[in-house]
């Protein structure tokens, strides 16, 4: 599985699909008569997370908050309203307010780089016990991390079906893991993550299958 890269951006523009796989056909293409795959049981957390609501702040994530709306504040954005929300995969801070576009940047680029840079910072010098802290904007990284669990599952169903590993396009740091950990306890697949960044794409192989 990767290393949480804590949101290095990908740069590789249009080519990139959400949702979508390299091959053509969709996840829920007829296997009359074929093997199906039992369901490996829904994500950890099978509640939608946009609809997670926000919970006081740690103490120990008091810094983190202050040093983001410091951040933000430096790019004009000084009318917004930041509230954290623990979610299964790790601990957000949700920006909410006007004029969040350019945060969020294309396909949510922005967001990623600020990301890396932001956690590199709280982290800097630090040893042990080192926090990493996801930057949202209006729910859109917590709607795209649910989009990508609904791919994940689909895409478990296709691997068993057609017993043949299935590459995914291309995507963020962040993104795989968010796919890699919907299917870590899969008893029928497991993934891995081939080529480099930009380009670099996860894979679910049935687990009988040995890589390449």
């Amino acid at each position: 599985m990767d290393d949480y890269e804590g949101g290095r951006r990908r740069g590789h523009g249009q080519r990139r699909r959400a949702g979508r796989t390299l091959d053509k056909r969709g996840p829920s293409a007829s296997g009359g008569g074929e093997r199906r795959p039992r369901r490996s049981g829904p994500p950890r957390d099978a509640r939608p997370m946009a609809d997670v609501e926000p919970s006081p702040v740690p103490e120990a994530a008091q810094p983190a908050r202050a040093l983001l709306e410091e951040i933000l504040a430096k790019m004009g954005l000084d009318d917004v309203e930041i509230v954290y929300i623990a979610r299964s995969e790790g601990e957000y801070f949700e920006v909410r307010g006007p004029r969040l576009a350019s945060l969020i940047g294309r396909e949510g680029k922005t967001l990623e780089a600020l990301n890396l840079i932001y956690n590199n910072i709280i982290n800097a010098g630090v040893r042990n016990n080192r926090r990493y802290y996801t930057i949202d904007a209006e729910g859109y990284r917590a709607r795209r991390a649910d989009q990508l669990k609904t791919l994940a599952l689909a895409t478990l169903e296709r691997v068993v079906r057609e017993n043949k590993p299935i590459k995914l396009e291309p995507m963020l740091p962040s993104e795989r893991k968010i796919v890699h950990l919907a299917l870590a306890d899969s008893p029928f697949v497991r993934t891995e993550s081939e080529g480099v960044e930009p380009e670099r794409r996860l894979v679910v192989f049935p687990k009988a299958e040995q890589p390449e």
